[in-house]
């Protein structure tokens, strides 16, 4: 790593969680070779890739004193931190009904509290810097809340809600805060899903066709670097926007949101995911 005496002071310094593979991966090796010092973290920085020019670090984002450790070790090594990237996360399938109260909290600490958790950690930091800048990675799942992924589209919603209000009372403080809603990209979320384990036989003419729908589109999605040069664009800009959809269906879902009455998008929405004709 740099010299902090020297290279260090002219290098903004990024913590990017979930950087083992995926958006977060994808991020850490863009802004690595535009001469940003990246700590990239898993939750077993030992099984992951080695990250070129940069440093895996272990990072369980549900743990306080892991965020703790973490944050120490950046600190002792770096001397500052400007810039926390939150990627990391994972999918819930099933009917809401389905899904049982812990597989719910479970992912809301992941999705959530574990953002939560990072920037309490990092702001007094920052604070202390007089600037920083906070990225969440949320989804397009956000804008579309499907059927059967209704936890995930609520944990990100919920990601969201807590950005804009951190947006609005970071800003005196020099502190910057931007989302970023990725719609389908090829990554390895699809392997990281979890499905709820109340399984309900009612829901299963709609529930195949609509998880083989998501299925698909993972499947034939881009690389990620699309996301990767967004966050790079964010970091070079004065003043970001809150939010930034990347991905055509991202986009068009948060256009057509803005634009479609409910039932119709609602229409829409189901339409596009094979989810059926269900009292249109």
């Amino acid at each position: 790593m740099p010299d902090p005496a020297g290279k260090m002071a002219e290098q903004k310094v990024v913590l990017i969680t979930g950087a083992s593979s995926g958006i977060g991966r994808s991020i850490a090796q863009l802004l690595l070779g535009e001469g940003f010092i990246v700590f990239g973290t898993s939750r077993d920085a030992s099984g992951s890739p080695p990250l070129s020019g940069g440093e895996m670090l272990s990072l369980d984002v549900r743990e306080d004193p892991s965020v703790r450790d973490c944050l120490e070790t950046i600190l002792e090594r770096a001397g500052r931190l400007d810039v926390v990237v939150n990627s990391a996360g994972y999918p819930l399938a099933g009917a809401v009904e389905e899904v049982t109260l812990e597989q719910a909290k479970a992912l809301f600490e992941t999705n959530f509290f574990g953002v939560v958790r990072m920037v309490k950690a990092v702001l007094p930091v920052m604070r202390r810097q007089g600037s920083g800048q906070i990225i969440n990675i949320s989804s397009g799942m956000a804008q579309a809340r499907v059927p059967f992924v209704g936890f995930y589209s609520a944990s990100k919603c919920a990601l969201e809600g807590y950005s804009e209000a951190l947006w609005h009372e970071l800003r005196p403080l020099n502190i910057k805060v931007t989302v970023i809603r990725p719609g389908y990209f090829g990554t390895n979320i699809e392997s990281n899903m979890r499905f709820g384990e109340e399984r309900i036989a009612d829901y299963d003419p709609w529930r195949k066709p609509t998880l083989q729908s998501y299925h698909e589109s993972l499947r034939k999605g881009a690389d990620p670097a699309p996301v990767a040069r967004c966050v790079l664009r964010i970091l070079k800009s004065p003043n970001p926007a809150p939010y930034y959809s990347v991905g055509k269906d991202a986009r068009g879902v948060a256009l057509l949101r803005r634009l479609l009455p409910h039932a119709a998008f609602g229409r829409l929405i189901r339409r596009l995911i094979g989810f059926g004709k269900v009292n249109d």
